[in-house]
Order: structure tokens, then sequence, then C-alpha cells
């Protein structure tokens, strides 16, 4: 623009109309490539986007923007042989910016004709990375939820069913002990003492069921993890045999937890077992507890509060990637047939859901599991 022309007379020229708009755009990457993909054009979104300044790019081959291995593979040709074939070429991919970080990219790269003869490409490029990352945190809360959903309804069908079956058993052990009093010897007070074993292995199913569906009454009181886990360390290690060593990372100025201590043990030795069993070669099981601010999964919105958690890691076999979202439901077992009721695992998850906190578990085949148990700090 000369001197004495006035802004206005920008307007009336159509080159610098399209020129003042391109370079007004900062949300997109808008250029030009010839037709072998050599940038010609740089407007000033896409430095904002990718990091360059148009005396970095111009007169390069657009291909420095894409991954090195989808480079190498010829992305960048195959999407511009797309584009002339036709008409447009559209996609989504992840890019590489100047400083090396990575951002996902929507791309629409279209050919221009003069004549019928290709000289080059306009190509649009916009970061939504943003975008794509509020989708996995979305898909993720989702999947949390329905979930927690999913356990809160067998919790419930649970819950019910070992609550009528208790009162059966009820009544066939009473029945079983007045029947005992009248029959003192013989045949029959040996089928008695077996069908009164068999009632008790029922009533130890149904409090096992009772405890997943969070029916089971509890005794909480204040109590210092780290030393009720102290307590435990003889009957740990030697729940889990020669071959398995038992250590624990306790930190001993932990805050009061509110729960039942003698469940919390028994929780801490299903989980001692389970891990036991997936190293039949022998290894480590490290118990851990600590304090830290932690989220349950399932509570949308909230923010992370005040945990005292318990972890119990091995270096075992893990477990399969597609099993690890059921692990916790009643009578799944990743076990072999005869080897577990599937009902370990349950009532760990639910005593901790009962007790005010939640389960967590992460694990890599090949190179075990890691469960933790998180309470909420006690404030009496």
């Amino acid at each position: 623009m000369t001197q004495l022309e006035h802004p206005k007379d920008v307007l009336n020229d159509e080159s610098r109309q399209f020129a003042l708009l391109v370079n007004s755009v900062t949300d997109y990457a808008i250029y030009m490539l010839d037709e072998h993909g050599v940038i010609r054009t740089w407007n000033p979104g896409g430095q904002r986007i990718k990091g360059y300044t148009a005396q970095d790019v111009i007169g390069t081959n657009f291909s420095r923007f894409y991954l090195p291995e989808d480079a190498a593979a010829g992305v960048p040709q195959r999407n511009l042989r797309t584009a002339a074939a036709e008409g447009r070429c559209i996609e989504e991919g992840w890019r590489v910016r100047q400083d090396g970080s990575r951002f996902l990219a929507s791309v629409v790269i279209d050919p221009i004709w003069v004549d019928g003869m290709l000289v080059g490409y306009a190509k649009v490029t916009r970061d939504i990375t943003e975008r794509h990352d509020a989708q996995e945190r979305l898909e993720k809360v989702q999947h949390s939820l329905l979930q927690a959903q999913k356990m809160e309804a067998i919790g419930k069908l649970t819950l019910g069913l070992a609550h009528d079956f208790n009162n059966l058993l009820t009544i066939i052990v009473n029945c079983l002990d007045l029947i005992s009093l009248r029959v003192k010897d013989g045949p029959a007070s040996k089928l008695i003492e077996t069908a009164l074993r068999a009632a008790e292995r029922g009533a130890l199913l149904s409090r096992q069921l009772l405890t997943f569906g969070r029916g089971q009454k509890l005794s909480p009181e204040p109590l210092n993890v780290a030393a009720a886990l102290r307590e435990s360390h003889e009957l740990l290690q030697r729940s889990a045999g020669d071959g398995v060593e038992v250590t624990f990372d306790l930190d001993q100025h932990l805050p009061l937890v509110f729960v039942d201590k003698a469940q919390l043990e028994a929780a801490v030795l299903n989980l001692v077992c389970n891990s036991r069993d997936a190293m039949p070669d022998g290894g480590t099981i490290t118990i851990s507890a600590s304090a830290k601010e932690t989220l349950d999964p399932a509570s949308e919105g909230h923010a992370p509060a005040p945990h005292v958690c318990v972890t119990v890691a091995d270096d075992g076999e893990g477990i399969p990637i597609a099993q690890q979202a059921r692990v916790f439901e009643p009578f799944f077992t990743t076990k072999p047939v005869g080897r577990g009721s599937g009902l370990g695992l349950s009532q760990v998850f639910g005593f901790t859901k009962q007790s005010g906190g939640f389960p967590q578990l992460s694990s890599v085949p090949g190179k075990g599991t890691r469960i933790v148990l998180c309470f909420p700090i006690h404030e009496p």
C-alpha cells in the first residue's frame, strides 16, 4: 500500500483481499503447495499451530510436518495423489510441531487446476487436539459410570438373593440341629453331620455374597492402617508360601481411617492369596500404604479427595486386558476351574465400597497386577 493509498482501497483489489483474508486467520494453517508438495505460501495460522515461520518452511516439502513413520511410509505423497484423483483429501492424523511435540490435525487438501493442468494444492490444517482429549476424557468417564452402574445393579441382585438364601439355610440348619438331638448314633447321624457341613459351606457362601452386596454388618473403628498391616505380617507371609516374599512399604504417619479392622485384614489376605496363585514359580508381593489425593473414577465432576490407599502389587502373570473390567464381579475368576470360587475380589470390592471407599486395578499381562483399596480419611 502506497503512502497516499487509502486503507479501504485495498479491498478493491481481489488478490490483496484474498491475501488479507488468509493472513488474518490464525486458527487455521492455510498454505499452498506446488505439484510436488513443496510449500509456496505460509500464513500466521501455520506459525501459531506448527511453530514455524514462513522463512523456516517456504521451499521445503510439507512431509516435514508428518510423523517420521508416516513420512517413511509415503503418507504425504499418497494424500496428494488422493486429492488429485478424487478432487479432495480429508483426513485426521497426528502431526509434529517445530518443537517436536505432537498434535492431532484435521486436514483438507484440494488440488489446484489451471487450464486442465495440476499446478499445486491448497492445504488447510486445524489443531483438534483439545477436542480429541475432551472426547477421550468423556468416554473414560462414561465407561467408569456404566461400570459403576453395572456393579451396583449386580450388587442389589446379589444382596436380595443372599438374604433369601441365608433365611433358607437358617431353617435347614435349625432343623438338622433338632434332628441331631434325637439321633445320636447310627448311619443317620453321619448323614446329618454331612448335611450340616454342607449347610455351613452354604452359609459361608451367603456371607461372601452379602459382603459383595454391601449387606454385611461391619464394625468400623478409627484405624491406623500401617499398624494393622504390620500386625498381619506373619500371617500374610505364611499364606503366601515359601516361594513368595512379602515386603512392606508403609507410611508410619498415616491419618486414621474408619473401617472394620478384621474385614480389612481379610481383604488384604485375599489379595495376597490371589497374588500367590498368580506366581506359581515364586516372586514378590509388595504391600504399601500412603495418603494421597485421589478420585473415584465413577464420581463425575468431583474433585480429588484425601484418601489412605492400601496397595497390593505382585510381579506375577497379570490379568488379560479383556478380563480386567470384570474381575470384581461375583463368580468371575481368571483361575482354572476348581481353583477359585470367583468371590474373593468381589468380597474385597463390597467391603471397600461399604466402607465409603473404592478399589482400583491395574495389570499388565506378564508383568504383574496392582490392586489399590482407597479409604476416605476419618474426620471425627
